[in-house]
């Protein structure tokens, strides 16, 4: 195979398993927070996420480093892909509150 065709096709694949992996991410943190056993949520996907990513890396470079180094910069411009997506809403509306417990004074 034309080197610079497997390069393209592990620069794919990598994009596809960096979707999966931070699209994942995002679905399980949104989950995590209505679930009543979040942990169980984030160790769960953790396991699946990392398991799933480690095998796709570990069969697209095929013991080329080339093509590994194409796979994770495919897996990096997925994540700036999917960070530019999930972004939370602009100023005005409301996002998820969080109890703050400031100090008027000092004790």
């Amino acid at each position: 195979m034309n080197d610079t065709l497997a390069l393209l096709l592990a620069g794919i694949a990598g994009g596809a398993l960096g979707a999966f992996f931070f699209g994942g991410l995002w679905w399980t943190i949104r989950k995590s927070l209505v679930s009543a056993k979040p942990a169980l949520w984030v160790f769960g996907s953790l396991l699946l996420r990392m398991g799933v990513t480690m095998t796709g890396f570990y069969f697209v470079s095929d013991g080329d480093w080339q093509r590994l180094l194409s796979c994770l910069v495919g897996f990096v411009m997925a994540r700036q892909l999917v960070k530019r997506q999930v972004r939370w809403p602009e100023v005005g509306q409301t996002r998820p509150s969080c109890p703050s417990q400031e100090a008027r004074h000092a004790p």
